[in-house]
């Protein structure tokens, strides 16, 4: 038999010593992690039990009568234990439906958490999804390029920028001061009317309370700053949660140099390279320009699905 609970504070560690030795969870789901912006997120996780041990585990939020799993994460469905079997998690899913038409919620928002970013085989969650007859409400598409099979090249354009920049004499250097670059990153985001998801106290504050998880790379030339890429390691993933380049960084390629360098130097060792979505209005527009700079580095694309239960 399998039990639900509702997550509280007292089961911290029960939950990220899950989340270490489940085959689908990452960082982003360890406590420290949700908890920045838990002003901001009416929490209402779950584990689920067998044996009097978690089986399983989902983040998740209350935005009025939905259960999201979760508001603050980009991706953040079920983390499921290696043991687990496809009849469990049907189950997990009857007692989580239960559970939440009990609590009065009428709906349930479910986030995928993409294959590229589970440590083994785990669409257990996909096909409980089917069977409880949810509908696809979401689809961003994201770029990931494979570094062990068939890596595919830098473009020819880019790979010019990549030999201007070396013969420069630009410097990639790991930084754990983030007040310039965020400068750098405000000033590049507001062109678009758009600001960076984290604050600097934020970013600065989950770098120290998870210092090998999160770095930042600056591209310096003669110690200015000219590009930068904030690193989200996901283990076998490395994702570039942000990226930003400074006018003359543009004109020199710097950016480019700075993938170049992270791809096949620091990271070349990893499973996958990611550098995120490219998509608007819940995956309805596709920004066909920052798309195509990201094929230009070799990045194909995966999607992040978001699916509704009714009910």
């Amino acid at each position: 038999m399998i039990s639900i609970t509702r997550y509280t504070d007292s089961l911290k560690q029960e939950w990220d010593h899950f989340i270490e030795s489940s085959k689908n969870g990452v960082f982003l789901f360890f406590r420290n992690y949700m908890d920045y912006h838990k002003d901001r997120y009416t929490d209402h996780s779950f584990i689920f039990w067998k044996n009097n041990k978690p089986i399983a585990v989902l983040p998740a939020n209350e935005d009025g009568k939905l259960l999201v799993s979760h508001g603050g994460l980009t991706f953040g469905g079920l983390i499921m234990s290696l043991e687990i079997r496809t009849t469990e998690v049907l189950e997990i899913f009857e007692l989580l439906c239960n559970y939440c038409v009990s609590y009065g919620f009428q709906a349930i928002i479910y986030k995928l958490i993409p294959f590229a970013f589970c440590n083994y085989p785990a669409e257990e969650d996909k096909y409980a999804l089917f069977k409880f007859n949810a509908q696809l409400i979401k689809r961003d598409i994201s770029s990931v390029l494979s570094l062990q099979e068939n890596k595919i090249r830098f473009s020819e354009g880019k790979r010019q920028a990549v030999a201007k920049c070396e013969k420069t004499g630009l410097k990639v250097v790991e930084s754990n001061d983030f007040s310039a670059y965020w400068e750098l990153l405000g000033e590049v985001l507001s062109k678009f009317n758009v600001k960076p998801v984290h604050s600097l106290q934020e970013i600065t504050y989950l770098k120290n309370k998870m210092p090998d998880k999160i770095k930042l790379y600056e591209a310096r030339l003669n110690d200015s700053l000219l590009a930068g890429v904030v690193i989200y390691d996901y283990s076998r993933v490395v994702h570039t949660q942000y990226m930003a380049n400074s006018i003359e960084g543009r004109n020199m390629g710097a950016l480019d140099y700075l993938n170049y360098v992270l791809i096949n130097q620091i990271y070349f060792e990893r499973k996958y390279f990611s550098w995120g979505i490219s998509t608007e209005q819940g995956g309805k527009n596709l920004n066909t320009g920052l798309m195509q700079q990201k094929e230009m580095m070799g990045g194909r694309g995966i999607t992040l699905d978001v699916y509704r239960i009714d009910l």
